[in-house]
């Protein structure tokens, strides 16, 4: 069976209807303000090497899906750093310093967090610490290490490291940087946010007056989703179905709304998704996503080779995408929502729609990538 056919087998695990869902304009940007945004739309594209990442059409898996039109934000084209998250921790980094160069700087990360924070330290001059737990790669380590970093390993999950990074901070005085929201530390969570809603700030330029229908978005901790929310919220005309996607076995955006709270989950195997295997969605994210989701849906690991392979065979474009294991989850729900008709038309997808995706990464585990490209 070919990729292309392939793809209309695929189904999703969970599909969840949020029952609070009233997108409230006023109230996200009351969480993450215009001001905010618009700075940080100031200082990023002020950048030395700043140029907006292209949206691209996924053409042929559109036909293939029946709809008007997919598009796809690549952020393997984001500076050096391969990632969306380039936009986030580096920014945070600069404006929570404000020009004190005795600052050490201090994260837990998963990966391209913490690569964007060691770069953003180093465009600074300052020194950086980072933690990651021993699920992360050695070569995600190296990257972070090149940058002038020096990274702590620490045993468990991702968990583990930002305890032991909260910990060794509070000893030594090291100023945390982290893309996740607690009690009593918010500032640069919301302040990474900010940088990432430099996407969509870009995209309603790129969209060339097209209106956005829906719009997939990946969550771990519920970062990225959020910052596209305040993003709409503050860059959009019209306001599209949202969906939150999420790996089966790291739901915990789909069982926080479900209950109408943030929910703990436990994560019994880690997806392949690293970045998006998080067991609580973050403080300043829950109090823009609980309202502003329209749908949550879940998918397993099972697609997401082939999708790596297809995006960068052409097989759902004219252009070769280099597209990492967190960019996959977006196209793997699409097709998993066209293939059952009966939600495919209770959330309106069809020939009038364009969808709005966003391809997170490249290879910034260029390893995992090669692996992913060749299984």
């Amino acid at each position: 069976m070919s990729s292309k056919s392939e793809v209309l087998q695929w189904k999703y695990v969970n599909f969840l209807i949020n029952k609070n869902n009233n997108f409230n304009k006023k109230a996200i940007l009351k969480l993450l303000s215009s001001e905010d945004i618009d700075e940080a739309y100031k200082t990023i594209s002020n950048w030395n090497s700043y140029s907006p990442t292209p949206l691209i059409s996924l053409n042929k898996l559109n036909q293939k899906l029946k709809l008007k039109k997919i598009l796809y934000k690549d952020e393997s084209k984001r500076f050096h750093l391969k990632s969306f998250k380039a936009l986030g921790g580096a920014y945070a980094v600069e404006k929570i310093v404000k020009g004190n160069d005795k600052a050490v700087i201090s994260t837990a990360t998963a990966g391209n967090h913490g690569r964007s924070v060691a770069w953003g330290s180093k465009k600074l001059g300052l020194k950086c610490k980072i933690f990651i737990s021993e699920f992360v790669s050695e070569f995600r380590a190296e990257v972070m290490r090149s940058f002038g970093a020096d990274v702590i390993r620490v045993k468990g999950n991702y968990d583990n490291s930002l305890k032991e990074c909260v910990k060794q901070s509070k000893e030594n005085n090291w100023q945390i940087v982290q893309d996740v929201a607690w009690q009593g530390y918010k500032l640069a969570p919301t302040l990474t946010m900010a940088g990432y809603t430099v996407m969509m700030k870009e995209i309603s330029e790129q969209v060339n007056k097209e209106k956005i229908s829906h719009v997939i978005l990946q969550a771990g901790v519920g970062g990225m989703a959020a910052a596209m929310v305040a993003g709409i919220a503050r860059y959009l005309n019209n306001v599209p179905k949202i969906i939150v996607v999420e790996p089966d076995s790291a739901a915990c955006v789909l069982e926080s709304i479900k209950a109408g709270k943030i929910k703990k989950i436990s994560i019994k195997k880690e997806s392949l998704m690293g970045g998006m295997s998080c067991d609580e969605v973050s403080l300043v994210p829950w109090e823009i996503l609980k309202n502003s989701v329209s749908h949550c849906i879940t998918v397993t690991d099972d697609h997401i080779s082939k999708t790596v392979k297809s995006l960068a065979n052409c097989e759902f474009s004219d252009e070769k995408i280099v597209g990492g294991e967190c960019s996959t989850p977006g196209i793997i729900s699409l097709a998993s929502l066209c293939n059952n008709k009966k939600i495919k038309n209770e959330i309106n997808l069809n020939e009038d729609s364009c969808v709005l995706l966003f391809g997170c990464e490249g290879d910034a585990d260029e390893e995992l990538y090669q692996k992913l490209l060749n299984s």
